[in-house]
């Protein structure tokens, strides 16, 4: 099987099938509900006009201006939206004809557009909030790469499970280049309820794929980790899912994720989420292989 480059933003694609309009429909699920809501009103105002320029060619709207396209536009409009104000009629079997034309597309692009509205409306997704940098430090002893997730919302995610992948470019025997992905082994990689923050734990030993690796090692090889986690809410009971992509200036040698669970005066624990992606430089141990950025590089990001 041939190689795959990692997926990455800006990249050129050459030779893929023609978009179907099956694919539109899942491209209106992914835009911003800004861009869906524009797509609508440009197409019903496109629709309008097409059948206001009709009208104005064969005329037949009583009490509307001889040649008026905005008149016509306006008579359009409300056959399409069944207002009838009774003001503008249509009059003989041309206008007739057009109007029986739009009322069935107006049935059929209503029908349409309260589908998508609803299928995107009803759609859920996921927030869920990744570290803004990869953390690697000694955990108990043993060099630990540590990324921070959790969940923005006040419920819980079940049955959480995350993987962690590290897509990085090899030179073959052959010559070839190949973008080789190779999945993490992490210390957990299954919560029963997701909430505010997870810890992910990948123990950096000898059977490591990132084993005795360097910042300057990781931009050579052009390393970039992939983080997916992916869960039923619990609140709609539907799958959601998260993703996010981390490039080697990403990591932060020598250091850890703050504390951002405390216990107050009276006992009661405290949950910090104004910490979420601070770093904390961690203290020398021995046995640790891997350089230090120092305060600097632990700072929040």
């Amino acid at each position: 099987m041939a190689a795959q480059p990692p997926p990455q933003s800006g990249v050129t694609v050459i030779g893929a099938p023609r978009t179907t309009l099956r694919d539109v429909y899942h491209l209106f699920l992914r835009v911003r509900w800004s861009a869906a809501i524009a797509a609508i009103v440009a197409v019903y105002l496109t629709l309008n006009a097409v059948f206001a320029a009709a009208y104005a060619s064969v005329g037949g709207v009583a009490n509307a201006r001889h040649g008026s396209f905005w008149d016509a536009f306006c008579f359009s409009v409300q056959t399409m939206g069944t207002i009838g104000y009774g003001a503008m009629y249509p009059t003989g079997v041309a206008a007739n004809s057009i109007v029986i034309v739009e009322s069935v597309t107006s049935l059929l692009v209503t029908a349409v557009a309260t589908g998508l509205v609803f299928a995107k409306f009803s759609r859920s997704t996921a927030r869920v909030a990744f570290s803004r940098r990869i953390a690697i430090g000694p955990m108990d002893g043993v060099p630990t790469l540590m990324i921070r997730v959790g969940n923005e919302r006040g419920n819980q995610i079940l049955e959480a499970t995350i993987r962690v992948s590290i897509i990085r470019t090899e030179r073959l025997r052959e010559g070839t280049t190949f973008y080789r992905m190779i999945d993490l082994p992490l210390a957990r990689e299954r919560s029963p309820a997701m909430a505010r923050s997870w810890t992910v734990l990948h123990p950096i030993d000898d059977k490591s794929p990132l084993h005795g690796a360097t910042p300057e090692s990781l931009a050579r090889d052009e390393v970039e980790i992939l983080a997916t986690v992916v869960g039923v809410d619990d609140t709609s009971m539907q799958p959601v899912h998260a993703r996010q992509r981390y490039v080697d200036t990403d990591v932060a040698w020598g250091a850890r994720h703050a504390d951002i669970l405390s216990e107050d005066a009276a006992g009661h624990i405290v949950l910090d989420v104004r910490r979420f992606h601070e770093l904390v430089p961690t203290e020398p141990v021995e046995g640790f292989p891997y350089p230090r950025e120092g305060g600097g590089g632990a700072r929040a990001a």
